[in-house]
């Protein structure tokens, strides 16, 4: 198998950059819909207002945790290709 050439491994890693932020806003957009469906558990009186704040700072956790672990396995990824 060839090596990758100079310009090619830059493409790569645009690519590989332009995966990282449809994956980021992919977790983005589930964090919006998660906290919209407390909203509505909160209208609905099915959950606390306490129970809400917890919630939201949960998913805001897990959504920094997932994003955090993204634009991790994409720096890896990046340094990966241009090492060749």
């Amino acid at each position: 198998m060839p090596h990758l050439t100079e310009e090619r491994r830059i493409e790569l890693t645009k690519q590989v950059r332009h995966e990282e932020e449809l994956a980021k806003v992919f977790i983005r957009n589930i964090r919006r819909d998660s906290i919209q469906d407390l909203k509505e558990f909160l209208n609905e009186k099915m959950i606390s207002e306490d129970d809400f704040h917890k919630g939201q700072i949960n998913i805001q956790t897990i959504t920094d945790d997932k994003i955090k672990n993204i634009e991790s396995l994409s720096g890896q990824k990046q340094k990966e290709l241009m090492s060749f």
